[in-house]
């Protein structure tokens, strides 16, 4: 990954509030290509609601988005065209067959008719999904289901691809396939999760961003977050000494 590459996705100053609480405060992350980025923090950090607002789901109350260049609120047909997003609860049509799910998200992305056949295969075949194209959805396993919910979001090959919490619930070897397929995808897009589990850290991110109480209060890679302490701590450690608030001075926002 080049250090000059211009961001894929690039967030300013973002604020949300529900009433007089703020759920997310004075957020800034950049994204580039071929990047896994971590969002990590215990429930309730604002994880999920910074996320949603990246994905256009949710309009921040101030901050600025751009994707791939495009202003998400002034140009929000283009910003998300380059866009994928995988809610925590997967959205999907359990009653509907995986090809006939598919090839409607991919109208839904404006795939062009004469790309569609090569555009599914391709995407059940980077997600495993090959012998499950008539399959109900509802009657596959939950892992299957999530990898369905992963094939949604990358019908369209976007640039950029938002997971939410994307092996919550999943068996041990049902998380190692996502996992795998999540670090495929950072070979080829952009990559931006959430996540409270710090084995995500140490598997597939090449940068993590700790949110503690609506804001970023650590910033670094991977690395640097093993190295943390002289390399003498346990991740484990790291991450409570950091979410305890001793890091702040650590933090690059």
């Amino acid at each position: 990954m080049s250090d000059i590459a211009p961001p894929t996705l690039s967030a300013r100053k973002l604020c949300r509030r529900s009433g007089q609480h703020e759920i997310v405060r004075d957020v800034s992350l950049e994204l580039r290509h071929g990047e896994v980025l971590c969002l990590l923090g215990h429930n309730g950090a604002g994880k999920s609601t910074t996320l949603q607002m990246l994905a256009g789901a949710l309009l921040p109350h101030s901050g600025q988005i751009e994707i791939c260049g495009y202003d998400l609120a002034r140009q929000a047909a283009q910003a998300k065209a380059h866009l994928g997003f995988l809610p925590e609860i997967p959205p999907l049509y359990r009653d509907m067959r995986v090809d006939d799910y598919l090839l409607f998200a991919a109208g839904l992305h404006r795939v062009p008719r004469a790309q569609l056949a090569h555009d599914l295969a391709e995407t059940k075949r980077r997600c495993g999904l090959q012998d499950n194209g008539g399959k109900i959805i509802g009657t596959l396993s939950k892992g299957y289901q999530q990898r369905v919910g992963v094939a949604q979001a990358i019908i369209h090959q976007p640039e950029v691809i938002i997971l939410d919490e994307p092996t919550v619930g999943l068996d041990p070897a049902q998380i190692r396939d996502i996992r795998a397929l999540i670090r495929e995808l950072g070979d080829a897009h952009s990559v931006i999760l959430s996540t409270h589990l710090l084995s995500e850290v140490e598997n597939i991110c090449d940068r993590v961003e700790i949110m503690k109480e609506g804001r970023i209060i650590y910033s670094g890679s991977s690395d640097d977050v093993r190295q943390y302490g002289d390399g003498k701590m346990e991740l484990e450690e790291v991450y409570m000494r950091i979410t305890e608030g001793g890091a702040d001075k650590e933090a690059t926002q």
